[in-house]
């Protein structure tokens, strides 16, 4: 059955991809209308966290917050498909680093690098930082999608330049075996504002309005194997156009106190939601604990 929907569906999307941006943004026009209109797809979740992280927000503003965000989360949708077919030189055009120079004094000092990011903006095409780093291993940490084709599909469309998919529950034997057998430069990419599964043996920070809680694996890699954290804050320039800008969060994990770099990330990326809340991706149940 997995690869029967796969076989129907596949042809599909690879067509779609084939399309300009401009057709492309007209279908996504359209998917708005039905999603949020019709279908109403998850929008008592949208709502709630919205005014969970936003209890000041007045109901206008809430509104419009709430249609830019559907109407980004289309695009988003739109986006991961052209990726099947976009060539190099446009996904660098639409995704720009403003400061890799940050990055690349790890790179001169063949010095490991942990990379965070969050559901925000754009960060499925993260991956152009590949195609500046092609002489440098990258590895993305993500989580397995259930039908094994479709998983295979999402591997081999973010592994097109140079980066590695690790499956999260392999992420430490993979930065081990990196670490042990490689020499040089490498980066590992962590998107690290999911909710835990269940709060217990978590550490709650303070995120947006409240307190939820966090997984601290990352920090956990970083204390036990030494390794600067840095964040990577994307920004919708406009349309299809995103702009990265690189954080050190710690170059010296192991002075700092427990959960320290954990609530770091918290903080920065707060910051980078209220300047636009519309980017964030509302439809996942961030607060399922709270303080």
């Amino acid at each position: 059955m997995s690869f029967l929907i796969f076989a129907l569906v596949y042809p599909f999307v690879l067509l779609l991809s084939k399309l300009p941006f401009r057709v492309l943004y007209i279908i996504s026009d359209v998917v708005f209308l039905i999603l949020y209109y019709i279908v109403g797809y998850r929008r008592d979740v949208v709502l709630f966290n919205l005014k969970t992280a936003f209890p000041e927000m007045d109901k206008a503003t809430l509104k419009e917050t709430e249609k830019r965000f559907y109407h980004h989360f289309c695009d988003l949708f739109i986006e991961v498909i052209k990726t099947l077919s976009i060539s190099e030189q446009t996904l660098r055009d639409r995704y720009l680093f403003t400061n890799i120079e940050v990055l690349q004094k790890y790179v001169d000092k063949d010095q490991p690098v942990l990379v965070t990011m969050g559901h925000y903006a754009s960060y499925e095409w993260v991956f152009a930082l590949a195609t500046l780093l092609k002489n440098h291993p990258g590895y993305a940490i993500y989580k397995k999608i259930k039908n094994p084709y479709f998983d295979k599909m999402i591997r081999d469309i973010r592994s097109k330049w140079n980066s590695t998919l690790v499956p999260n529950k392999q992420a430490r034997e993979k930065i081990k075996e990196v670490l042990a057998t490689q020499k040089g430069f490498a980066y590992f990419g962590f998107i690290m504002d999911q909710s835990p599964s269940n709060s217990n043996k978590k550490h709650f920070s303070n995120f947006l309005s409240v307190q939820t809680p966090f997984f601290t694996g990352v920090e956990k890699l970083s204390k036990q194997y030494d390794l600067p954290v840095l964040f990577l804050g994307t920004t919708r320039v406009k349309r299809g156009y995103y702009s990265s800008t690189f954080s050190v969060l710690t170059d010296t994990p192991n002075q700092h106190p427990d959960f320290a770099i954990t609530d770091a990330y918290a903080k920065i990326l707060t910051e980078l939601i209220i300047k636009d809340p519309a980017y964030y991706f509302w439809t996942h149940k961030r607060f399922k604990f709270l303080k």
